[in-house]
């Protein structure tokens, strides 16, 4: 009797504290399995940052600082409504434009690119912005009109895609433009193109790419090229992915265990704890992290059954 008296509390008790819970959610409007799963990505990437950095304090504790900033800025997301997000959308990607364009002029320049504005406590990257701006500009555009969009609909969606990827393009950062332009480009196949409309656009990206081949920059081409076959100069350009290959290809499948990289701890990798971080973690840490993004994806691109505004 005791025993079960003592269950019955204990079940009392987590019943309270799942409830508060709950309720604490729902008043923050945050969904519980999407904070688990980015939970878990924040702390696998400190576990792993700690380990590539070469247990720098001074890198997580920065990073920490960031992870507050971008939790404060998903908490007052959350309780703006998506009328007030669309609305606010053309003025958001007019600023990250504006914003492209004080960097073209007095941007700051590093590694040879000048990608960044000195707001004296942090240098802020506005090509960033325009990853949100752009497809959150294209919904906006789309909202009112019959779908899937028409020719001349088509049209102004590509000024609002390469306006700023072109943009970021010319610092020159051509991995960050690609990635702006998907963004844009994801919207648009997701409004309803036929299959034929998919078709004649994938014959003019590769026509464009071909096309671009002849305006990249020596070393953009290059890297394609080293891309390829690393091989081809494994002393210079091809030196960097080629230590990736060895990090990943002697930890196998579990990895060598945290700190114990020795392409990272040794130093062989550059820029070990941005770029190369992945190549410290093995193909079991990318899956365990690939697992708790599916969770994080799944959860927000299908919300709640009975949720509003979704």
């Amino acid at each position: 009797m005791i025993e079960d008296s003592g269950y019955a509390s204990g079940y009392a008790r987590t019943r309270r504290t799942l409830s508060s819970t709950a309720k604490l959610l729902s008043a923050l409007n945050l969904d519980g399995p999407l904070l688990v799963g980015l939970g878990l990505l924040a702390l696998y990437g400190l576990a792993i940052l700690y380990s590539a950095s070469g247990q720098s304090v001074d890198t997580i504790v920065r990073t920490l600082i960031r992870m507050a900033l971008g939790t404060a800025a998903m908490l007052a997301l959350t309780h703006a409504s998506p009328n007030l997000l669309r609305r606010l959308s053309p003025w958001i990607y007019v600023f990250g434009v504006l914003l492209l364009l004080v960097v073209e002029l007095t941007g700051v320049i590093g590694k040879g690119a000048q990608r960044w504005l000195n707001l004296g406590i942090v240098r802020f990257q506005p090509s960033e912005v325009m990853k949100l701006a752009v497809p959150m500009l294209a919904a906006w555009y789309l909202h009112d009109r019959p779908l899937p969009p028409d020719w001349r609909a088509m049209l102004t969606l590509a000024v609002i895609i390469f306006l700023p990827a072109g943009l970021v393009a010319m610092q020159p950062d051509l991995g960050t433009a690609a990635l702006i332009a998907a963004s844009g480009a994801l919207l648009v196949l997701m409004a309803g193109l036929s299959l034929r409309v998919v078709f004649v656009l994938l014959l003019l990206a590769v026509g464009g790419a071909v096309a671009g081949w002849h305006v990249l920059h020596d070393y953009q081409r290059e890297r394609v090229l080293t891309f390829l076959d690393p091989q081809t100069d494994p002393l210079g350009a091809g030196y960097h992915i080629i230590q990736s290959q060895i990090a990943l290809g002697s930890g196998g499948v579990f990895g060598k265990g945290w700190m114990h990289g020795s392409q990272a701890q040794l130093q062989f990798l550059p820029e070990r704890s941005t770029d190369f971080r992945r190549g410290r973690g093995g193909i079991r840490a990318d899956r365990t992290a690939a697992a708790a993004g599916a969770v994080s994806v799944h959860r927000g691109a299908f919300p709640v059954a009975g949720d509003s505004d979704q």
